[in-house]
């Protein structure tokens, strides 16, 4: 299998100190990675740099083979699917939901005098029914749940067909159903053998769908540990990733983690 991203001693810096440092890490074709860390570790500066938004102060960052600094990246760009909080704040209230989705087939944001193919427009459907939203193409973007909004921009994401999905804290803000429909759908993305490469940010492991074959775990901009999930989430790299105690379960796929009680 091919790298779809591979990322070789990658630093950023801003206001004199760094954001992520000598980051070395590759993701291929048919995996599904989450990257995990606390606030500040350097999670989302590098899923803006695997999105061609961010580029390294040092070090060389490939994405679909393309190298960074060498590539116009605004033709890369619909290569690379993405689902952010910073995107949906940039998607119009007013929107209908099937024009949410649409408009990613032109790398905008909202409808102008573009027209679509009838082919668009049933990709659209597909996905907005894969991810359980066909009830609502006619809804405003703005009078849908923080859930609903969440699967709508995974399927704007989907909607140019990426080789590369990427999600920056997709279950942020959801309550538990919402979560859990979320991830439950999310699972049998990760499952379709045909669906992209994934790299989900996440700050909870409650929050990674089965399906997820790699972790990555990141403390103050620095690699802690990175491999197969389930070799790679273990209660010591965990509890090293947070800098406290903790314990990492798994049960039918999914995972769980727990500090150990205070002492008296």
């Amino acid at each position: 299998m091919s790298d779809v991203l591979e990322l070789v001693d990658v630093s950023v810096v801003r206001g004199g100190g760094p954001l992520v440092e000598q980051i070395t890490w590759s993701v291929a074709e048919g995996e599904r990675w989450v990257v995990v860390g606390p606030n500040g570790a350097g999670k989302t500066t590098l899923l803006q740099i695997a999105s061609t938004y961010l580029f390294p102060t040092s070090g060389t960052a490939a994405v679909l083979g393309e190298k960074l600094g060498s590539v116009d990246v605004f033709e890369l760009r619909p290569r690379v699917g993405m689902a952010s909080a910073s995107l949906a704040d940039r998607l119009p209230r007013r929107e209908k939901v099937l024009d949410i989705v649409l408009t990613a087939a032109y790398g905008m944001t909202a409808t102008w005098r573009e027209r679509y193919e009838e082919s668009d427009e049933d990709r659209a459907l597909f996905l907005l029914d894969q991810l359980g939203m066909s009830a609502f193409v006619e809804r405003r973007f703005g009078t849908l749940s923080e859930g609903e909004r969440k699967r709508v921009q995974i399927a704007r994401a989907l909607m140019t067909d990426p080789e590369l999905l990427l999600l920056d804290e997709p279950a942020a803000g959801l309550d538990l159903g919402g979560r859990e429909d979320l991830v439950r759908r999310l699972g049998r993305l990760a499952a379709d053998p045909i669906a992209p490469a994934m790299v989900m940010v996440s700050h909870h492991v409650e929050e990674i769908p089965s399906g997820f074959t790699h972790v990555l775990m990141l403390r103050q901009g620095k690699v802690l540990a990175a491999g197969p999930i389930e070799e790679t989430l273990t209660s010591r790299n965990l509890s090293l990733c947070f800098g406290l105690p903790l314990v990492v379960k798994q049960r039918d796929a999914r995972w769980s983690a727990q500090g150990l009680p205070l002492n008296a």
